[in-house]
């Protein structure tokens, strides 16, 4: 998407900056972020490519911990450093931990009311909607992927199937896709 080099693309200003824009981008993401990340991040605040946003995503998902809070730490990091990190990280936590609690306190008054189970049933196909969505849109990177639009999506595929039929386990299906893909990467990297 962008072609500017790194030093000349747009960045956080200060820490407040980035604190502030993590802090919004937590207040958006109810219930998944990947969508929201991706247009704040990549196509608003132009912070990334799309191609580092793929990157560093796909390393974000295979750390421990919720994926954006791994992502708000690579990209406070590669910013400011440690400090950064740790503000993007407040950022991304604070202000939803509050409103989380506060949710909590009034959903167990309402939980048994079947209007709530029905509203959370339809927020759940919106979420996967903006999923698909968003993967739709990041596809286009795939073509300066070094494995090639095709390898990629039948690497996705594979992992779709291993997942959502085959039912294996994610830690699993990872591993394994994940160390042939990196196999597959540094065979054709290598001179």
């Amino acid at each position: 998407m962008s072609s500017l080099p790194a030093e000349d693309r747009p960045q956080p200003k200060s820490l407040t900056d980035l604190f502030v824009s993590f802090t919004l981008l937590a207040l958006q993401g109810f219930g998944g972020v990947l969508a929201i990340v991706q247009r704040e991040l990549v196509e608003k605040k132009r912070w990334m490519t799309r191609e580092e946003f793929i990157e560093d995503w796909a390393v974000a998902q295979i750390m421990p911990g919720p994926n954006v809070v791994n992502l708000s730490l690579m990209v406070g990091g590669r910013y400011f450093g440690l400090k950064g990190a740790m503000v993007a990280l407040a950022g991304m936590l604070t202000v939803p931990l509050v409103l989380v609690l506060l949710l909590a306190v009034v959903y167990a008054q309402f939980a048994g009311h079947p209007g709530v189970a029905g509203a959370l049933r339809g927020m759940g196909a919106v979420a996967a909607g903006l999923i698909a969505a968003t993967g739709l849109k990041l596809s286009g990177a795939l073509k300066k992927n070094v494995l090639g639009p095709r390898l990629c999506a039948g690497l996705g595929v594979l992992c779709f199937v291993a997942i959502a039929l085959l039912r294996i386990p994610l830690a699993y299906v990872l591993l394994t896709l994940g160390v042939l893909s990196c196999v597959l990467a540094y065979r054709r990297l290598k001179p």
